[in-house]
């Protein structure tokens, strides 16, 4: 991707250390792109990516980045722009991945206010601010684009932003949310040429999903997703891979399921 013209492309991915935005930051890595690996708190997951990366990268001239930061934060969000600035150079892409579950699964009728905070907090103000200050920094004008067809933001949401699960409300809602913010975010960027995309998504084997696993499993085989199976960090990276490659140069702010057609309505 990169040339002797050209930097090489950095990306930074938060919840990068684990799951679902591990599986971005190795195609990022195969793409040919740095990689800032946000992390909240689990380092040797984060060195573990970062590993993982440089064994799928095309260039010795990549970096690939911990940075340690909880998006639910602003000053660490401010400090995790700054730092991915100060040791890779730039920022060409933000792909909004982190995000956390409810430590209970509650119904709504007993579900605690204390939880709704802690989901809005990481899964939508966290990387809707994230993207503001990002966003600020392109547009100051003060770095262009490394990415031959612009700067580009992803949001990762979920199957949850439009589909109830009464057990997780704070969840559903908070995705519901950042599906909405994605929408705004590329509504305001479009004339800038800034895409942003959402990606969607469906039932994932993460450490999210683990305790769930014998529930999932039986409603996979019984084919409550079509093609009866997990989906994969791998499957999340691919799309990712093919956005920042600039293989959708005119779908800013699609909706793109990740979901083995879960979101199909079926007799």
């Amino acid at each position: 991707m990169s040339s002797t013209q050209n930097p090489i492309p950095v990306v930074l991915v938060t919840g990068a250390g684990r799951g679902l935005g591990r599986g971005v930051a190795i195609q990022l890595a195969a793409e040919g792109c740095s990689v800032a690996i946000n992390y909240a708190g689990n380092r040797a997951a984060a060195e573990e990516t970062v590993g993982l990366c440089q064994q799928a990268s095309k260039s010795p001239a990549q970096k690939f980045l911990p940075v340690q930061a909880d998006i639910s934060s602003k000053a660490d969000r401010t400090r995790l722009v700054s730092e991915t600035i100060a040791n890779l150079g730039r920022i060409d892409a933000l792909v909004n991945n982190a995000g956390i579950a409810p430590k209970v699964r509650a119904d709504i009728t007993e579900a605690s206010e204390e939880s709704f905070e802690e989901l809005i907090r990481t899964n939508l103000q966290g990387p809707y601010f994230l993207t503001q200050s990002v966003v600020q920094h392109w547009l100051s004008g003060k770095q262009t684009p490394a990415l031959p067809t612009g700067f580009k933001i992803i949001y990762v949401t979920s199957i949850s932003a439009n589909t109830a699960s009464v057990n997780r409300g704070d969840y559903c809602i908070s995705k519901a949310g950042l599906a909405m913010a994605a929408q705004l975010w590329a509504t305001r960027l479009a004339a800038d040429n800034i895409q942003v995309v959402e990606l969607r998504p469906g039932i994932m084997a993460t450490d999210m999903t683990a305790g769930v696993k014998g529930k999932y499993d039986k409603l996979l085989e019984d084919g409550l997703v079509p093609q009866k199976r997990w989906g994969t960090g791998e499957d999340v990276g691919r799309a990712v891979r093919a956005i920042i490659a600039g293989d959708l140069p005119f779908s800013t702010g699609a909706v793109i399921p990740i979901d083995g057609g879960f979101h199909l309505r079926r007799l």
